[in-house]
């Protein structure tokens, strides 16, 4: 086959991505191909301001962050065995996995 894979991996843990990347690398790597990272991408925050109390005390407010971590795995010269082996893999609940061929 010797086609392009790319997975990009996407939490709001950091944890969990990159066990899943490391995951995937092991995988792969036992099959032959070659992995070309996890490569980190940015990390998105958002920030929201929350009042404290309804209608005053305007200057007591809450801020909350939402973070979410992003992994990019490249994948070269695959096989149907790198293929098989990836579609058997158990990834945890908590992680987004985007593949493009």
């Amino acid at each position: 086959m010797s086609q392009k894979i790319r997975i990009k991996l996407k939490s709001y843990d950091y944890n969990l991505v990159d066990k899943s990347a490391a995951k995937i690398v092991k995988t792969v790597k036992s099959t032959g191909a070659v992995v070309n990272g996890p490569i980190p991408l940015p990390t998105n925050k958002k920030i929201y301001t929350v009042l404290r109390s309804t209608f005053v005390n305007k200057k007591a407010r809450e801020q909350f962050e939402h973070s979410t971590y992003k992994r990019l795995l490249d994948i070269y010269s695959t096989t149907s065995k790198t293929i098989d082996a990836l579609m058997k893999l158990e990834l945890p609940s908590g992680v987004e996995v985007e593949i493009k061929v």
